[in-house]
């Protein structure tokens, strides 16, 4: 296990708060380490052990530096609300139920669904070295961040990775009118740097964090995003009843379902509609399901060429001729470009996430610098 982050010494505390600088502003800066320092923090005071809160940290801030802001620093306060509330376990015996081979069942004892995921890849990663193939299933879990963060903690380990989780429901059947399946995520990364290959999706049009942070800001939804409770499509965030399935509409219901499967279903765990909803959990766990495979190139056409062909692949699909003015980009390439962005200039945080992270820098006398206020332009 690599060695946990060391908690931050107390500093002192400038007396103000995030402000803005102008009309308009409605996003701030921060630093990497700042944000990491103040996430561990929290989470100790929760209970948390010193490897664990580096997890979570490591995790949510990779994933705002990586611009998804709906699963990254945006999540802290309310993993910490799980902890204060007993919905988390912060100190879990994470098991291993039934194991054979290539093949692992864990048990996550509620902990934080990140610890969770982290457990269940380093585990998918040390099978697939020893048989070629690592498939590790997780249940009694909770929510994981986003996806990529354990499909690329597998490709950093030289393998290519799949990760997948199940949801609350939150997504209508292809014409039906009320939520049934979740988000349902998947992600599958591959190879590092210029040639990495990152897939991180939901099973919906959009995960519902975009549709609160649209409603939030005052702004319209997309057309084919949400539907109200009867079906029809809405673009206005307070009439949403149910997300939509990625399109064509029965593809994504049929992908999502797949999801369920090899969660869930896989896991002896409960169904999407099982699930309560992050914000009604209960004391004990929200019993989520996840699912981690892991494939070592070596055991297949060999390592070389598998780094060779991928190379082949993402500069090739990235070469071909665009229809517009912009590049053909491959998934994970906006990503790396904000995470770019970010260790330059500091991680964009919204208004509430800012407040938050300030608060928290107050409360464990951090020295939070006033985050730098800068303008996003309107989707």
């Amino acid at each position: 296990m690599p060695k946990p982050a060391p908690k931050p010494a107390p500093k002192s505390v400038s007396n103000s708060g995030p402000r803005t600088e102008g009309p308009g502003a409605r996003t701030y800066r921060v630093d990497a380490d700042t944000a990491r320092g103040i996430a561990v923090c929290a989470l100790g005071e929760r209970g948390v052990d010193d490897e664990a809160c580096a997890i979570v940290a490591d995790a949510l801030v990779e994933t705002s530096m990586r611009g998804i802001d709906t699963h990254g620093l945006r999540l802290l306060p309310g993993y910490l609300d799980d902890l204060a509330r007993g919905i988390a376990n912060p100190a879990p015996r994470i098991e291993v139920v039934r194991e054979s081979g290539p093949t692992a069942l864990l048990d996550a004892d509620a902990a934080l669904g990140v610890v969770a995921g982290t457990v269940g890849a380093r585990e998918a990663v040390r099978r697939a070295a020893e048989f070629g193939v690592g498939v590790v299933v997780v249940r009694n879990s909770n929510h994981f961040a986003a996806a990529s963060i354990h499909s690329r903690a597998m490709s950093r380990a030289g393998m290519a990775g799949w990760a997948m989780t199940s949801a609350s429901s939150r997504v209508a059947p292809y014409n039906g009118r009320d939520p049934l399946f979740g988000t349902n995520p998947l992600s599958v990364a591959a190879g590092t740097g210029d040639h990495e290959f990152v897939l991180d999706m939901a099973t919906s049009q959009v995960c519902l964090g975009q549709v609160r942070e649209r409603g939030r800001r005052g702004l319209l939804l997309e057309a084919g995003w949400a539907t109200d409770g009867q079906g029809r499509g809405v673009l206005d965030a307070a009439e949403v009843a149910a997300l939509s399935p990625v399109g064509p509409g029965y593809k994504g219901q049929g992908l999502g379902m797949v999801v369920t499967l090899l969660t869930a279903v896989l896991a002896d765990a409960p169904l999407d509609w099982e699930l309560d909803h992050m914000e009604r959990a209960r004391a004990g766990g929200r019993r989520v399901a996840h699912f981690l495979l892991c494939l070592d190139p070596a055991f297949f056409g060999g390592r070389g060429a598998f780094d060779g062909r991928l190379h082949d692949l993402v500069e090739t699909t990235r070469a071909a001729p665009a229809a517009e003015a912009s590049a053909v980009l491959c998934p994970g390439d906006p990503e790396c470009r904000s995470a770019r962005e970010a260790a330059r200039l500091g991680i964009r945080l919204d208004t509430d996430t800012a407040r938050a992270l300030y608060a928290l820098a107050r409360r464990h006398g951090i020295d939070a610098p006033t985050l730098r206020p800068t303008t996003r332009s309107t989707p």
